[in-house]
């Protein structure tokens, strides 16, 4: 008995000291901050922040990989909690919600087969990519709605995904889960700065616009009577919707289904008709507006292109402030324009919508005389935007403000070098002078600059050295004039000190393998360019601010729009309104240059770099349409005519006679003319008819 007990008491005394040892040695020390962070985390480990569950995304808050705000369920009082227990200031996050463009669920759409397999969206696309007609379009089979966890989604009567915004909050399981990837996580942000692409339910009539509105979303909700949410749409990519709804060509009608069987929907006076709601109730209608987020960004211009880019800077947080020679705001708008086709007050009224969303104005402010680009930087702010518009622009400023139309010192437009030789007038190129141009004439002005002592000029070229005109493709010939050639190539950025350029960066149009790595800097004293003007520029803080006004202002442009595929070959000084072809459509197409100047400049901000937007619809060589409608009812547009104001009380608004537009009654029933068309699903309006009959 005495031995087995001792055996036990040794057994159980070499246990412990075994199990002590292997304490020590597989020990795990757990980091405080990981276990309160991960204590406060809903634990909901749904993946919205982008790790595998919130113990995950404790260790990355932990270890400062993800902020303090990562955590897209939980309250912001928990996320400033959090940045309490970090010792940093948190954020509060923009909210991100679920969305889909598809319009047309599984029992509105044309079917090519019954499916009667698997509930499950997954298994049933397996089938031929599902049983719609339209490649793209929802399943319907509720997969996503399996996948959230917080209730936000639900199958509504047509098959498609409908979403509780007040539930959702932004994790994307439902985009996982969408074997289409028809349902997005999108926010205000996020629609501010996007544009229509190829694989995304839209509707014709959405593609001609060339600001991106959504007409099936803003007229449908003028059916239903919801003026001021029409409004919100509108404005989500047209900060001008009263001024367009007077002068806008509306190509979007050409494009309107309606057009093959009778007249196309009124579109264009639709949007007049809430614009004209928004003047008559003295308010402005606006959507989301982000926090500030304290940087100052100047814009010079203030037409629509600067008015556009400001409103849509001033909701993604920042403090825009527009400069403008000329007295009033407004541009062409205000200075071209013939009042009898834009009444002022309609100008007036779009302005102060821009202006009282947190968008401050500096009048009678010329370039070169009052401000130079430089000097904005150096007042701080963080960006200065060139919105000052197209050659057209020139006709409203005065004959003595033009000698101070210089934007950088060593940048000109060849027409204006060659105006100021044809004067007389002296011009030092500096040592090194650089053409961008494709023809003929860049050799004449070369060999002036040559004269005038510059020791090397430069001339830039999209085209290949082939197809370049004659004298410029013997390179031994000009380089033994020290004149080089740089075919297929394009100027991608400037830099320079206070207010001279001193070098620009080159790349090649098409780089070996796509490499957009290849980049050449070369120093420059002079850049001539061919446009007729220097057209949208971005200048940024080379090396961050400066810490003392004393300190030199080193600057750089950002890439914006030759991101865009189409634009590519001409670098930074692509035009972003190809096609002007008046001063309507020129005014329409510079409100999409606006917004995506912001969102450029937004970018760079926030990301570190602009990247392309890939897949546009306005780049792709083929939509999904179609070229007939069936079982569509007729039924007649409706004109502008005077308001009868005691027969329509609700919105008692008086048109002016020379400016008739839709009254409520007409108004309401032109938007149901609208089919409300998906890529090729609409509402056949015989189908709907003998449907309320079988009811």
């Amino acid at each position: 008995m005495l031995a087995a007990s001792l055996f036990l008491l040794i057994l159980g005394l070499g246990s412990s000291i075994i199990l002590a040892i292997a304490s020590l040695a597989f020990y795990v020390w757990e980091d405080p901050k990981v276990l309160a962070i991960t204590d406060m985390l809903p634990g909901a480990n749904c993946g919205g922040c982008g790790y595998a569950g919130c113990a995950a995304s404790a260790e990355a808050i932990a270890a400062g990989k993800a902020p303090g705000n990562a955590c897209v369920v939980a309250p912001f009082e928990i996320a400033q909690a959090i940045g309490e227990i970090m010792g940093q200031k948190v954020e509060e996050r923009e909210p991100e919600f679920s969305w889909t463009s598809c319009a047309y669920g599984v029992g509105q759409a044309d079917p090519i087969f019954h499916y009667n397999g698997t509930t499950d969206c997954q298994a049933a696309v397996m089938l031929y990519g599902g049983s719609k007609l339209c490649p793209i379009g929802c399943i319907g089979l509720g997969s996503c709605v399996k996948a959230c966890q917080f209730g936000a989604l639900s199958i509504g009567d047509n098959n498609l995904p409908v979403v509780n915004n007040d539930l959702c909050v932004g994790c994307g399981a439902c985009v996982e889960a969408c074997p289409k990837h028809i349902i997005t996580l999108t926010s205000a942000t996020r629609r501010i700065v996007s544009e229509y692409v190829a694989d995304e339910c839209t509707a014709p009539c959405m593609r001609a616009c060339p600001t991106g509105i959504n007409i099936r979303g803003y007229i449908r909700e003028i059916r239903d009577g919801h003026y001021e949410e029409a409004l919100r749409i509108i404005k989500e990519k047209c900060p001008l919707p009263l001024i367009c709804g007077y002068i806008c060509p509306a190509p979007c009608e050409l494009d309107c289904r309606r057009n093959l069987v009778e007249q196309p929907l009124a579109i264009d006076p639709l949007k007049r008709f809430v614009a004209d709601y928004e003047m008559a109730t003295g308010k402005h209608v606006n959507p989301y507006k982000a926090a500030d987020n304290e940087q100052k960004i100047a814009l010079v211009g203030g037409g629509s292109e600067g008015l556009t880019a400001a409103y849509y800077l001033a909701r993604l947080g920042y403090q825009p402030t527009i400069y403008e020679a000329k007295s009033q705001l407004g541009g062409i708008l205000r200075y071209v324009i013939a009042e009898d086709r834009l009444p002022r007050k309609v100008l007036d009224h779009d302005i102060k919508g821009i202006l009282d969303i947190g968008v401050e104005a500096k009048t009678n402010m010329v370039m070169g005389r009052d401000f130079t680009m430089a000097g904005l930087l150096r007042e701080g702010y963080d960006a200065v935007l060139f919105t000052s518009g197209g050659f057209d622009s020139r006709k409203i400023l005065l004959p003595d403000h033009q000698r101070f139309d210089a934007s950088i010192r060593g940048a000109y437009t060849m027409l204006d070098f060659l105006m100021a030789l044809a004067k007389g007038e002296s011009i030092d190129p500096g040592r090194h002078a650089v053409i961008v141009h494709n023809g003929v004439k860049a050799l004449e002005v070369a060999r002036k600059c040559r004269e005038f002592g510059a020791e090397k000029v430069t001339i830039i070229s999209h085209e290949p050295l082939e197809l370049m005109p004659m004298d410029l493709r013997d390179t031994k010939r000009l380089r033994s004039e020290g004149i080089e050639v740089s075919p297929a190539s394009m100027v991608v950025a400037m830099g320079g000190i206070s207010d001279q350029l001193v070098r620009i960066a080159i790349e090649p149009v098409k780089p070996v393998g796509e490499n957009l790595t290849q980049r050449e800097i070369k120093d420059a004293d002079t850049l001539i360019v061919s446009a007729a003007r220097l057209p949208e520029l971005v200048f940024v803080h080379a090396d961050g601010k400066p810490e003392s006004t004393a300190d030199e202002i080193k600057w750089q442009t950002i890439e914006t729009f030759h991101t865009f595929p189409n634009e590519r070959e001409n670098g930074i000084f692509a035009s972003p309104e190809p096609g002007r072809i008046s001063d309507a459509s020129a005014v329409v197409k510079s409100i999409l240059s606006g917004r995506r100047l912001a969102r450029a400049v937004h970018q760079h901000f926030t990301d570190g770099m602009i990247t392309p937007t890939e897949n546009l619809t306005c780049e792709a060589d083929y939509i999904l349409n179609i070229t007939e409608v069936h079982s569509v009812s007729s039924s007649e547009r409706q004109q502008p005519s005077l308001l009868d104001v005691e027969g329509d009380s609700k919105t008692a608004w008086i048109f002016p006679k020379e400016f008739p537009g839709l009254n409520e009654t007409a108004a309401r029933k032109e938007a149901e003319r609208c089919l409300q068309c998906g890529l090729i699903c609409y509402e056949k309006m015989g189908v709907k008819e003998s449907e309320k009959k079988n009811a």
